[in-house]
């Protein structure tokens, strides 16, 4: 067990009713994390925008019982999920050690989307670390003695272990993940928030629109895709690569240079799903209509020359990157020329969060 993320309560702590509401992010990597160990530790370093508007609402409810095992109930968008609550267990089981009291209270889940369900927003991240946010509230109402900044520390560190990048959604701007030797304050075990002074300001102003180029379930869960990467042929690479695509990022993010971000930017995106391609067994989550979107971006750059980039999560969408001083122009674009490529002609304007 860490020490340092141990309960601060007092043993002789109370056990009272009360509720607790937390909102949550969700995030986009640039530099992506593919694959991971034993208790959710990354085999690579990452980074990620969080976003704005795309959020997860999470109220939790809770009161004192007397037997003894996990209690748990979830609403989604005030509908009873019976199917979510084990996953909530299972993520209560991993942290019992860090939260005594998780055993001793009843729990009643709401929570909501500001984004559709199974729309491709990584919901996972989002809700995990809305939910660990909640828990750290409520050690503090029982008594904790976290100050902020252990209490978003311990939030990210509880969100891993519900779901690997729900780490990096506790902290607005660009969150790392994973330890590496040239980033001071890098863990596998939480999130790190890179610090804005060392952004350039025109990554600040950065848009992020979402084509929903399909809404349904994934065909391979990123779960399952993750543990592909054990004895893939090309996955030590694959791991030496991101960490030095992240080392050159951290540059590029300082310098302001767009077009080498948009570069380092696809390259990963491509580099993610080559290595679905050639996974045993092999799958494709891009859709025909994911392709052509891309084509039709780089051909609308080539001849414009705005600065419009795109990168990929494990699924079919695209995040259309691009900074606010070309926002006009390529949001005429999208509407009239991407959105036929989105489901039902759906797609979502974000940005980033700083």
């Amino acid at each position: 067990m860490e020490k340092q993320f141990q309960s601060t309560l007092q043993s002789n702590y109370s056990l009272q009713a009360g509720e607790v509401s937390a909102q949550s992010p969700s995030n986009i990597a640039l530099v992506k994390y593919w694959g991971k160990k034993k208790n959710q530790i990354p085999t690579n370093s990452s980074i990620s925008y969080t976003l704005t508007h795309s959020f997860t609402t999470t109220n939790l409810q809770f009161k004192p019982k007397e037997e003894k095992g996990f209690d748990v109930n979830v609403f989604l968008e005030g509908e009873y999920k019976e199917s979510f609550a084990p996953k909530i267990i299972t993520f209560f089981e991993r942290i019992t050690d860090y939260l005594p009291f998780l055993e001793q209270l009843s729990f009643e889940v709401h929570t909501s989307n500001s984004f559709p369900h199974s729309s491709g927003i990584a919901s996972s991240a989002s809700g995990m670390s809305a939910i660990a946010l909640c828990l750290v509230e409520i050690e503090q109402q029982l008594g904790g003695t976290l100050t902020e900044d252990e209490r978003l520390k311990k939030a990210s560190f509880l969100a891993r272990l519900g779901s690997g990048s729900a780490c990096r959604s506790v902290y607005k701007g660009l969150v790392e993940w994973g330890e590496n030797h040239f980033m001071e304050g890098s863990s596998d075990l939480y999130g790190f928030k890179y610090p804005d002074a060392e952004v350039h300001e025109v990554f600040k102003t950065f848009h992020d629109t979402i084509l929903l180029i399909h809404e349904g379930q994934k065909s391979v869960s990123s779960t399952v895709g993750h543990n592909l990467m054990i004895g893939h042929p090309y996955a030590e690479r694959r791991f030496e690569e991101a960490n030095e695509n992240l080392k050159q990022l951290l540059a590029i993010l300082k310098s302001g240079d767009i077009e080498a971000f948009g570069k380092l930017v696809e390259h990963e995106a491509l580099t993610l799903h080559a290595m679905m391609m050639m996974s045993d067994p092999a799958f494709i989550l891009m859709k025909p209509h994911t392709v052509a979107a891309l084509e039709k971006l780089w051909e609308f750059r080539r001849e414009t020359g705005n600065h419009l980039y795109f990168t990929l999560d494990a699924g079919a969408n695209v995040h259309l990157l691009y900074p606010a001083q070309d926002a006009e122009a390529i949001e005429i674009f999208i509407e009239e020329e991407l959105k036929q490529f989105c489901q039902n002609g759906n797609y979502i304007k974000d940005k980033v969060n700083f």
